[in-house]
């Protein structure tokens, strides 16, 4: 089975997807909340799974829409106290809403306000409020109910959602989105319809959700791979028990939101009279399932992401940022998906290659499923080596060429070391990449090489040791698909 970058029908999803979306405005008549679960943008996972899928399809698919979309960020006041971290970008969660905002305005979309929820007085809250208005923004402030979710009757009334501040908007599309999960986004939402149904603005809510995909199997691949993205949130899919009930077929949710369904169709009931759902799914407006165009393709990429999953779950133990349960569960999945570790044909090769030369070793992959290598030497780290290895393929430039003159190299490593205090000499892959350009200028092989940077993009690659940020950085704006065995390359204590 090979990849199939056409598995998935991206102009199709446009289309259907802000469809649907302007359907269920009409539903409602005025206005409608749309929770958006999960990434907005930078949907790398579903880029990998849904091979076709374009990790901005959302926005762009809002791009369509926003003539009548606003957003509203929403942030959990605790979490900014915490300086909470996302744990993909490395940035805390007051940090990313400000990146999203910018995100936002950048495809022309409307960021009208950023509620602040769980507020109680923090004071890292209130200092970020000030920033934000400082930066002409308006904030609102929504506070913790007693009792939330159960009390019912007291999240329903004026001293519950009617304490929390009224967010003025002035579209019929309102996406209420988050840096991350735990921010409040559904009571937001609800909160919402409560001051609306108080005005008399007939509003409504639904909620847009990824994964898993509803009208897929529930063991297929690609609702595996997001049981295995979400494994250090403990989500688990399920068969949606209400939709079932209430229609007799099968579709497919998770555990989160058949455990808060009961409780959110009854606060629907009270604020709206009747709620217009009798399952998580009917809540959804996720149109993914229609706009396969090979399900067999999807498949293999969904399996080769859960093995991935397992590689980064292994190293994120290491660091003390998981635990070994996750690991297990991972096992698991990959069980069910019938793919195992050594399915991941790149570790394999670069822990062969590490153990034979007893350094650390690194491998990609080509398109065309080639494998290669690079080992450590005085001059190059692994992962450089094996990223010169690789656009010497690309460009069809012998193995024994030098891309990079070493009257380059060694300034470098002499700026490193003699003046910057580098206890290692050795050139990292940005280093690399700097070297090679300047190269480029004078050297016809080293410009052929830089001009096949861009045939790298969806390449597998692997390390056999946990890489520095440096080397993590530069390979993911390359666009591989990184993962590393859990070994650290010294035993020092402090790691860069």
């Amino acid at each position: 089975m090979k990849h199939n970058p056409s598995a998935f029908d991206h102009k199709a999803y446009l289309s259907k997807q802000s469809e649907n979306i302007a359907k269920r405005i009409e539903m409602f008549g005025d206005k409608l909340y749309l929770e958006f679960g999960g990434k907005l943008y930078d949907d790398y996972h579903a880029s990998r799974v849904l091979p076709g899928f374009q990790p901005d399809s959302k926005m762009k698919m809002l791009e369509r829409l926003k003539d009548s979309c606003e957003v509203i960020v929403v942030i959990n006041a605790n979490h900014i106290e915490k300086n909470k971290v996302r744990g993909d970008l490395g940035l805390t969660y007051d940090m990313d809403a400000l990146r999203q905002i910018d995100a936002f305005r950048s495809h022309g979309l409307l960021v009208s306000s950023v509620v602040l929820t769980h507020f109680a007085g923090q004071s890292a809250a209130e200092a970020y409020q000030t920033k934000l208005e400082k930066l002409g923004l308006k904030v609102y402030r929504h506070y913790p109910i007693e009792g939330y979710p159960a009390n019912i009757p007291l999240i329903v009334s004026d001293q519950g959602y009617g304490r929390n501040e009224y967010v003025e908007t002035s579209r019929r599309l309102v996406i209420v989105t988050a840096p991350g999960p735990g921010s409040g986004k559904m009571a937001t939402c609800l909160s919402q319809l409560y001051h609306e149904n108080k005005r008399n603005i007939k509003a409504g809510y639904a909620k847009f959700e990824t994964f898993p995909v509803w009208n897929l199997p529930l063991k297929h691949p690609v609702n595996l791979a997001y049981e295995a993205a979400t494994v250090d949130l403990d989500d688990v899919n399920m068969i949606d028990p209400f939709h079932l009930e209430a229609y007799g077929e099968k579709a497919v949710s998770y555990n989160r939101d058949s455990d808060a369904f009961p409780v959110l169709n009854a606060i629907l009931t009270r604020i709206m009279g009747q709620s217009p759902y009798k399952s998580p799914t009917d809540m959804g407006v996720n149109m993914i399932g229609y706009c396969i165009n090979d399900d067999e393709a999807l498949c293999y990429s969904s399996r080769k992401e859960i093995v991935r999953r397992y590689w980064d779950t292994l190293c994120q133990v290491r660091k003390g940022n998981a635990e070994q349960d996750q690991v297990l569960k991972l096992e698991f999945l990959m069980e069910q998906a019938q793919v195992n570790a050594s399915n991941r044909k790149v570790a394999v090769a670069a822990n062969e290659l590490a153990e034979k030369t007893e350094a650390p070793a690194a491998a990609i992959e080509m398109e065309d499923g080639t494998i290669l290598t690079g080992k450590t030497s005085t001059l190059l780290g692994a992962s450089s080596a094996m990223l010169l290895n690789a656009l010497k393929y690309l460009a069809k430039i012998p193995h024994d060429v030098d891309l990079i003159s070493p009257m380059v190299i060694e300034p470098i490593r002499h700026l490193k070391t003699t003046h910057l205090h580098s206890a290692n000499p050795r050139l990292h892959t940005d280093e690399v990449l700097i070297a090679l350009s300047i190269c480029a200028l004078t050297d016809y092989n080293a410009k052929k090489a830089m001009e096949c940077l861009d045939k790298l993009k969806g390449c597998e690659v692997h390390t056999s040791v946990i890489i520095s940020q440096t080397d993590v950085s530069t390979l993911k704006k390359l666009g591989v698909n990184l993962t590393s065995s859990p070994v650290y390359q010294t035993k020092a204590l402090f790691h860069k």
